[in-house]
Parts: structure tokens; sequence; C-alpha cells
């Protein structure tokens, strides 16, 4: 008899432990990721017994908590909604969060675990709940310039600064306003959502960090790197010029853009090549390069990995495996290479910045209710994709594109830019993608900027990066820079 209760001690016993332990690791370890966990309602509902925490750009609040006449306490409202929609998302009272909203949902509402001294100490004192503001990296000029730079264009524009990572700027159009998807009538909620789902634009798409285009002669900049890294090629390496090439093992013929030689001459040199945005040329240089040589390359730049701004950024893509005649397309940009605007400010951003990559970042600081810092955000490298001194003949190779090449359009009077644009092809048929990415001042870059336009900007297969991008990228940095 005394055994078996000894057994049944010992098991009630382990019983208790492990129970003991599971709370313990859940309570203590897991309480930010359960909170962010959007299958959790309790939290969800939670976060309308608070005040959540205003979202802030340049100190005033962009998403903020109003107090409401109803069950639900507080109404989250958004200030200029379309500008920054992308940016905050919004939280519905039916469904999941999105944008900062559910990113820094537990910061916002206060349940994150570096907030647990000030619950205490709210509950201690009386306070009624409250969760802690997010001051956010957006320069609101630049914001607003590339806002207005874009127009009616469907597409984004992107603007960092090089030597830290912080994102001064990130449009998408068409945008949508969340105030819409908040108000507390779910049916009114779920019709505007519908509506928005339902609107062939796709407004809900954030245009910045997901979605994914054919980078086209952007990725150029890509594939020099790899060549001068190499220490096989300069600026001045030559190769055979004609007017059509034939991929190797194939009867598919590339051309460039003009239609003819990459300038006169039998042969063409790198630099004359990338300032002219040839194709023909990449594709000679990818074949010699080969497929490992350029992914290797984009990868350092964050191609084919994933990260969080903190914000989840879609996953740009060059593809593996790749034969010789694949390699000769991806090499300017086309075959199945991906990218979204924030990658390729990325790959200009590290050019400006001595050939360092810095990891995007979206929050400059978490501030409690009191705006005492909880959390401030720094600087950090993502690694290094090049030398200085490659960084420094990209620049130089850059600024010839702009000042008497295929960017010319982004000149600015008094002020030396580097840039290359992008004409990506989608088919036979479909509108051109269309792309600027660069930096200025070329000889002290304070600003790296994207900028894609889709659907051909309206001008289907007329359109082209120069004609269309360039202006934008132009007008946005004559802001920034005359702030």
């Amino acid at each position: 008899m005394n055994r078996e209760l000894k057994r049944v001690s010992i098991v009630v016993m382990l019983m208790f432990i492990a129970l003991l332990s599971s709370t313990s690791i859940v309570q203590a370890f897991q309480a930010d990721n359960l909170s962010a966990d959007p299958r959790n309602t309790r939290t969800l509902y939670d976060s309308y017994q608070v005040e959540r925490g205003a979202i802030l750009v340049a100190g005033d609040p962009i998403a903020q908590s109003m107090p409401a006449d109803d069950d639900y306490k507080f109404l989250r409202t958004y200030t200029n909604p379309e500008l920054y929609a992308p940016i905050t998302g919004y939280i519905p009272i039916n469904g999941e969060p999105t944008g900062l909203e559910f990113a820094l949902n537990a910061e916002l509402t206060g349940t994150s675990n570096s907030q647990f001294f000030d619950k205490i100490s709210a509950l201690v004192t009386g306070q009624d709940p409250k969760g802690a503001a997010v001051e956010v990296t957006i320069d609101p000029i630049a914001q607003q310039a590339a806002w207005d730079a874009l127009g009616d264009y469907t597409g984004s524009v992107v603007v960092t600064e090089p030597t830290t990572g912080r994102i001064l700027a990130m449009v998408s159009k068409p945008s949508f306003n969340p105030n819409l998807l908040t108000v507390h009538n779910n049916a009114e909620v779920t019709a505007s959502y519908e509506a928005l789902l339902a609107d062939e634009n796709d407004p809900l798409i954030n245009r910045a960090i997901n979605s994914l285009n054919p980078p086209g002669s952007i990725f150029k900049l890509v594939v020099t790197t790899a060549a001068l890294e190499s220490g096989d090629y300069t600026p001045e390496s030559t190769f055979p010029n004609p007017a059509v090439y034939t991929a190797p093992g194939t009867t598919s013929k590339i051309e460039n853009s003009s239609g003819s030689t990459c300038g006169a001459g039998e042969t063409v040199t790198l630099a004359t090549a990338l300032r002219l945005s040839c194709n023909i040329p990449f594709a000679e240089l990818g074949v010699a390069l080969g497929d490992t040589a350029i992914r290797e390359t984009a990868e350092k730049f964050g191609f084919n990995s994933s990260f969080s701004i903190p914000l989840s950024v879609t996953e740009s893509v060059y593809p593996d495996g790749l034969d010789d005649p694949q390699t000769a397309q991806s090499a300017f940009g086309q075959y199945d290479v991906r990218a979204n605007p924030l990658q390729m400010a990325l790959v200009s951003g590290a050019i400006a910045n001595g050939g360092v990559v810095m990891q995007p970042n979206l929050v400059q600081e978490i501030l409690a209710p009191n705006l005492s810092a909880i959390q401030t955000f720094k600087p950090a490298e993502l690694g290094r994709v090049m030398s200085e001194k490659t960084a420094a003949t990209l620049s130089a190779m850059m600024i010839n594109g702009v000042q008497d090449g295929a960017a010319s359009n982004a000149r600015i009077d008094g002020v030396e830019v580097a840039g290359k644009t992008g004409t990506a092809q989608n088919g036979s048929t479909d509108p051109f993608t269309l792309w600027f990415t660069g930096f200025a001042p070329a000889d002290d870059p304070q600003f790296a900027i994207t900028v894609l336009i889709e659907d051909g900007g309206g001008e289907g297969q007329t359109g082209f990066g120069n004609k269309l991008a360039a202006p934008v990228a132009q007008k946005v940095l004559e802001a920034v820079l005359n702030k």
C-alpha cells in the first residue's frame, strides 16, 4: 500500500513540476510571442480597454486613440491617413491588425515584457493603463515630397539615410483610408474591407516592401559590383558590341533598348555600358561571371533573405541554378529576378555608404506614457558588400549616368546626383515596370532613393525609367536637399 502511494505521489509531483514549468515558460518567456500572435483574440480585445499608444512622426501623432462613447472605450484614428497608411496599418474590431499596429501591438497596448514595471506602477498608483508611443524614422518633408512627386502613378518611393539605414520616406500608391476600417461597426468595416479587396489596383499592398517586380537595368549595379569585386574587371574592361546578341545554346535574341549597338565601335567598355544602360554587354558579362558570382553578390545586398523593419519585408529573389541563357537575362534584371523598392534602396545605399549595407529601420524610439525612452534603435550593419574602392568606382559610374547617360532626367543644378534607371519587361505585350535608384549629394551622400512605377506609368511599353521614374526622384531629392 505504501509503495502504491509513493508511486502516485511521485507521479503527482512530476505533473505539478511540469505544469509549473510550462506556465512559467509561457508567462516569462513567451508573453511577447503570444501577444503578437494574430490568433490571440484576447490580446485584440484587451487593446480596446486601454488607451493605445500613439504612432508619431516628428513628435506629431499619425495614429492615436480617442475616447469613444461605446463599449470599446477608445476609437483608433489616423491623421493624413492615405499618406501614412502603409506605415501605420490599421486595427479593426473584427480582424487582424496590419502595419505597425500589428508589428508593435504589444508595445502599443502596454503588454510587452519591457513594460511590465510600468503596468505594476499604474496599478499601484491607480492610473488608467496606457500603451507606449512609437516614434518612427519618417521625415514628414520627405514623405510628403515623395507622395506629391509620385502623383497618380501606381508605385512606390523609398528614401533612406545611407549611413544609418533609417527610412525617411515610404510611400505606396494607391493607398487607402484606415479610418474606414476602424469604426466600431462590424458591417461597415466588412463592407469597406471587401471594397478594398475588390479594387483591381490593390491599395492594401505596401508596394515599398511587399511587391516584387523585375528590377530591370537597376540590377546592373549588382552585376557591376560582382565584376569589380572579382578583380578581373575594371570600368575600362571591354566587351564585344554587336547590335544583337544570341544567348549561348539558344536562338533567343537579346537587344539593347536602342535596338542598335552600345555606342560606336566594335567593343564597348563596362563604364559606357552602365552609363548608357546597354543590355548586350551585361548579358555577356553575366555569362562570363556565372550565376553563382552574381547570386552571392546579390545576397550580400539582401536578396534571398527576409528581414523586418519591424514590418515584414517580402524577400527579393535572385534564382538558383541558372544556365547560361538564363544568367544572361538575369544580368540585366530580367528572367526570374524580382525585387521590392526597399531592397533596391539597400543597393544604392550600400554604394553610397562606402560598400556597407545597413539594416533598414522604420522605428526610432519606443516611448513610455511619460515619454521616457523604453527602447532606442541604433544603426546596425548587415555587412560589407564591397570594398570602399569599388563603392567609389561605382559611385563615379553612376554620376556619369546622371550627367551624361540613361539617368539624365535626375540631374539637379548645383548638386551631383548618382543614379541608375531601369525599364523592365513583364511579357511581350504587358506594360513595363519603371525604376530609378540613386543618392545625393554624390560626394557626401545624405539621401538614397528608389522609385518604382508599375503598369508603365500609364504609357504601356512607351514609358521608360528615365522618362518617368527619374523625374520623380529629382523632385524628391530637391525637396529634401532644400529643406
